[in-house]
């Protein structure tokens, strides 16, 4: 059996294996988040983090009886609070990071070609088109047949 057929320890680790580098580089899923969504985003998943630590050790307080469960407890109910401002925070810096510089504007814009597909429906259908001399416009001799 030889390395290539993948057996023993040593498969994979001799010359046939020269072709793969240790690192490989692979395409982006996805575009980096914008750095203000980036920040507004981590400082929420903290705030977050903190809160639900915090709201841990007041369940655990609660149970021992401790005293200090109470003041445990009015700061976990501030931290949700300030949890889902954070939270909100980053879906508002987010619709405004795009509407701000969401927008690109392309001459192979999917909505300029439908436009330019629309007119060139409405010319040859306007082509195709029999001027009527009997017309409510026809009086006037204004709009004659040409």
């Amino acid at each position: 059996m030889s390395s290539d057929e993948g057996g023993g320890v040593g498969a994979g680790l001799g010359a046939g294996s020269a072709g793969r580098g240790l690192w490989v580089e692979e395409p982006v899923r996805r575009r980096r988040m914008p750095d203000s969504v980036r920040t507004s985003a981590v400082r929420a998943v903290l705030i977050v983090a903190v809160t639900l630590t915090q709201a841990t050790i007041t369940f655990f307080l609660t149970l021992t009886g401790s005293w200090l469960a109470l003041p445990m407890g009015l700061g976990a109910i501030a931290g949700t609070i300030v949890a889902t401002w954070g939270v909100l925070d980053v879906w508002i810096t987010r619709q405004t990071w795009n509407q701000r510089y969401g927008v690109l504007s392309e001459p192979s814009s999917t909505a300029r070609s439908r436009r330019k597909e629309a007119r060139r429906a409405a010319r040859e259908a306007s082509a195709g088109r029999i001027p009527r001399e009997d017309g409510p416009l026809a009086a006037s001799g204004r709009y004659s047949a040409r």
